[in-house]
């Protein structure tokens, strides 16, 4: 567990500077997703944010193969499918999980 939190901290450091506080899961998510839709508003509609945590979600989990990139849409959103079900897991240990995805997502993505 240590391990994960030397791993979790630096991103969390990083995302604080960037932003002034420290954001929780799902304003995280929310970044992820505008970083991946590529396309900033000034404002988004509430369906539009859940939307945009959704694409996160694909995209963090297409990382371990449980989604994939399926195009995008007319308006330019991306449309995943998913090739493996994501196993059921307790709260705490499914943000555990989307937090490891985090993880491998900002090493990979340095300009976000």
């Amino acid at each position: 567990m240590e391990d994960f939190e030397q791993r979790w901290k630096p991103v969390e450091e990083m995302l604080t500077a960037r932003f002034g506080k420290t954001p929780n899961m799902e304003a995280i998510l929310f970044l992820i997703g505008v970083n991946e839709l590529n396309n900033l508003k000034k404002k988004y509609t509430k369906e539009q944010k859940q939307d945009l945590m959704h694409v996160a979600v694909c995209t963090l989990l297409s990382q371990s193969g449980y989604f994939e990139m399926d195009g995008y849409d007319k308006d330019g959103w991306p449309h995943f499918k998913e090739l493996q079900p994501v196993p059921k897991m307790e709260l705490e240990e499914q943000e555990h999980f989307l937090k490891e995805h985090i993880i491998a997502y900002f090493a990979g993505h340095e300009e976000v």
